[in-house]
């Protein structure tokens, strides 16, 4: 699925104007995090590989290997690249960072287009929506439930980060892999969320 742009037609003022730009914003920011969750389970993956191969070979190492030269130089390098897998995975966990850091201006815009709408219509609203059927406020609700989504999904994400490379169990280790490929603090209806938004603006037609 392609990234959304809002198209430039007349006739929009500027609070429906920026609810349209935003909805098509969360749009394209939800498509960029799965595009770097993928690749960030694709390292975590091979960080869990390396450790488990490693692992392996230590094992067959203590029973039929006495160049303990060899033993050595192998760690070595399976440090170094074990060690550049990880700071991979880090600067995708920045990236995924920055993309919540985005989600947070969105939701501070639509509260101060909720503000502006309350004052101006009292906290009923406006009589008439600014688009199909949706209140204003309802635009910010949904822009906060989504939010408070994927700042917990973060929060996860940084924690199996910060373990992973550390993490000597194969049982956790699989536990932390299924947990960033399934991203549980994100609930099915996140999507059904931002399409719903997507056609209250215009973006989708039924």
């Amino acid at each position: 699925m392609e990234g959304l742009v809002t198209p430039r037609k007349p006739g929009l003022n500027n609070s429906s104007r920026k609810i349209k730009d935003n909805a098509a914003d969360w749009h394209n920011l939800i498509l960029k995090w799965e595009t770097y969750n993928d690749v960030g389970f694709s390292l975590a993956n091979k960080i869990v590989n390396m450790k488990l191969n490693h692992k392996s070979g230590e094992t067959k190492q203590e029973l039929s290997d006495d160049d303990d030269f060899t033993v050595k130089y192998g760690k070595a390098i399976l440090d170094k690249e074990l060690e550049e897998r990880c700071i991979e995975l880090l600067n995708f966990l920045d990236k995924m960072i920055k993309l919540v850091l985005k989600m947070e201006k969105i939701c501070a815009t639509m509260k101060g287009i909720n503000d502006l709408d309350t004052y101006h219509h009292g906290e009923t609203g406006r009589q008439i929506p600014l688009f199909h059927t949706w209140p204003t406020k309802y635009f910010y609700e949904i822009s906060v439930e989504l939010l408070e989504m994927y700042k917990k999904e973060l929060q996860l994400k940084s924690l199996i980060v910060r373990e992973i490379a550390h993490t000597s169990s194969c049982d956790l280790m699989m536990v932390q892999l299924s947990s960033w490929l399934y991203q549980p603090y994100i609930e099915e209806k996140a999507r059904l969320l931002v399409e719903s938004m997507l056609l209250e603006t215009g973006h989708r037609v039924l």
